[in-house]
């Protein structure tokens, strides 16, 4: 039975604070382009490796932040690279919940069509469907 201590390529940070300084700077230069729907950065990246499920300190996906600021064309690049429509946030909010409230219809639709459950979240995209309506 080996004793030796795992190596750095089985062990797998489960928070920023552990992670380098310079991996988290990069990190946040990808969120911040996911807002700006920077899709170059993104063409180049997720071939290369980058997670398409890569969260924030809130648990925001790249792809809830490009939803949410209704990148279309950035949300459909994520969505073909493995981004799980379906994932939640820290706050339980779904990416198809903020696209419902701001009334991102392109967006809405290729949630929806990647599997998005209108039905998850707090509150749900029907919830906030409601609220939007108010």
């Amino acid at each position: 039975m080996d004793s030796a201590p795992p190596t750095g390529e089985n062990i797998t940070p489960s928070s920023a604070d552990q992670l380098p300084d310079a991996a988290v700077a990069l990190a946040t230069r990808f969120f911040e382009a996911a807002r700006q729907g920077q899709m170059d950065m993104f063409e180049q990246a997720l071939p290369h490796g980058l997670p398409a499920n890569l969260t924030n300190g809130k648990g925001d996906t790249l792809l809830m932040l490009a939803s949410y600021y209704g990148h279309a064309p950035l949300v459909s690049l994520l969505l073909k690279h493995g981004a799980d429509p379906n994932r939640l946030n820290d706050r339980q909010q779904s990416p198809l919940a903020g696209v419902v409230f701001k009334n991102e219809k392109e967006v809405i639709d290729l949630l929806l069509e990647a599997g998005a459950d209108p039905e998850l979240g707090q509150p749900s995209a029907i919830e906030a469907t409601r609220v939007s309506l108010l």
